[in-house]
């Protein structure tokens, strides 16, 4: 017997809805116009770090592309395309000298966002940190966050009169665990009391960032997390609901309090200090961080299920400190990725941020999934397990809606199949599939799919 089909749903009348894609995974021209090198372009080219050894040179060499890519955004209906802009390009040192030919090139996209009647929502950071900084301490030193906010101040000057709305960092858990506690991204470092001490620089650029947008005159100023959805393997063991708020501290917390409570959680302070005195963290710090934000970017993939296991030594780098805990292995249908498909948890994290960190409205700024895709003989890219993904986790920002949870707006990940950092090309997640040696774009089944969820504004 069949299941029946589901309810159709309509969101909100101003439901925004778009795309995502980030500069160094789409843009490509790294050595043109001035650009100066990333920790990416460092890292990529480290032994053993990428697969295959691949590079974002080329990318989907959108720098040159970005006009008919901006006609496809038009084309598929998406009323928001959010892009992150390469600090590289701006100021090829990360400080001083401004090159106008990095800020030319974001001035063409933006105007030809507006002309085709598409939202520009910007995000100044997408962990293409410049070298040059990291050769100084990266975000492990002090003075990264000010500079930060100095190139923040730049992008405004030129852009700010056509965008509305402005996100300093995306996932800076991942900027700060993966980059200096596990080193699976860049800039590779291993190193637990690193990790911390670039989670407080990253979330301070954002507050002196967030501050100088506001004073500057932006209207709609956010951050954009990469919050996870953490559960016990056994609801029923006192043990395990331990590391469920170990591993919260670590991954949603350690964030979200500062920035929307004024105050690290003493947990967290107190497991820190295992690692490092916490000299980093001055007097009045917290309270520029939580500098008040008017938008939370929400980036969700997949949940996180731990178990206690006393006694075991194991400790996952991008978790400092989690010995004697097992991040279970993901169960049922999986992605390319080998995450676990499970929307229900996305309706339990909105409800979840809502109720604990009220008054700021949301978005998911990132939501997709990787599968292994490729073009039929008819010319046309069926994907109905990304479809699949999509309708189910739509269903449930939906019903997180229905709750009472102030969400803004969906923006897919991603627009284009792209350079997905250490996993290099071999990993797509985009609803327009591209064929890297002709760079051929060819929207997928999920994007004609959603190019009908945004005219009908529902499922």
């Amino acid at each position: 017997m069949n299941s029946p089909a589901p309810e159709p749903i309509t969101f909100p009348e101003d439901f925004v809805w778009g795309a995502a894609t980030a500069a160094y995974q789409i843009e490509g021209a790294t050595h043109e116009d001035g650009r100066g090198p990333s920790i990416w372009d460092t890292f990529c080219r480290t032994p053993g770090k990428v697969y295959a050894g691949e590079t974002g040179d080329v990318a989907c060499d959108h720098y040159h592309r970005y006009r008919d890519d901006v006609a496809l955004m038009a084309d598929l209906g998406l009323r928001a395309y959010r892009f992150s802009v390469a600090w590289p390009r701006i100021q090829p040192d990360g400080s001083g000298p401004v090159d106008p030919r990095g800020l030319d090139f974001y001035d063409r996209l933006v105007d030809e966002l507006h002309r085709r009647g598409i939202k520009p929502i910007i995000t100044l950071y997408h962990w293409d940190l410049p070298q040059a900084l990291e050769d100084q301490g990266g975000w492990t030193a002090r003075d990264t966050a000010e500079r930060f906010a100095d190139y923040a101040t730049v992008v405004h000057q030129r852009l700010g009169d056509r965008i509305g709305t402005w996100t300093t960092l995306n996932e800076p858990w991942c900027s700060a665990y993966l980059g200096y506690g596990s080193g699976v991204h860049a800039p590779g470092r291993q190193d637990p009391a690193a990790a911390f001490t670039a989670v407080h620089h990253l979330l301070l650029g954002h507050g002196l960032a967030a501050r100088a947008l506001q004073a500057a005159g932006a209207t709609t100023v956010g951050i954009t997390l990469n919050t996870a959805a953490v559960a016990p393997g056994d609801p029923d063991s006192d043990a395990d609901q331990a590391a469920v708020r170990l591993v919260d501290g670590l991954h949603n917390r350690i964030f979200l309090d500062p920035l929307l409570r004024g105050r690290y959680p003493a947990d967290m302070l107190e497991h820190i200090a295992r690692f490092t005195d916490l000299a980093y963290l001055h007097s009045g710090d917290e309270e520029i961080i939580a500098a008040p934000i008017d938008l939370l970017g929400i980036n969700y993939y997949q949940p996180t299920y731990v178990a206690a296991r006393p006694g075991d030594p194991g400790c996952d780098g991008a978790y400092p400190g989690t010995e004697g805990i097992e991040f279970l292995p993901p169960t049922g249908p999986l992605t390319a990725m080998g995450w676990m498909i499970e929307p229900a948890h996305l309706t339990m994290l909105l409800d979840r941020v809502a109720r604990d960190y009220p008054g700021v409205p949301l978005m998911i700024t990132e939501n997709g999934a990787a599968f292994a895709d490729t073009i039929a003989p008819d010319g046309q890219v069926p994907d109905a397990d990304r479809i699949a993904y999509l309708d189910g986790h739509l269903r449930a920002a939906h019903e997180a809606i229905r709750r009472g949870v102030d969400l803004r707006g969906y923006l897919v990940w991603s627009l284009l199949d792209n350079f997905e950092w250490a996993e290099g090309y071999r990993k797509r997640f985009g609803i327009v599939h591209v064929d890297y040696p002709s760079q051929r774009r060819t929207p997928k089944d999920s994007a004609h799919w959603y190019r009908e969820v945004i005219r009908r504004n529902g499922l």
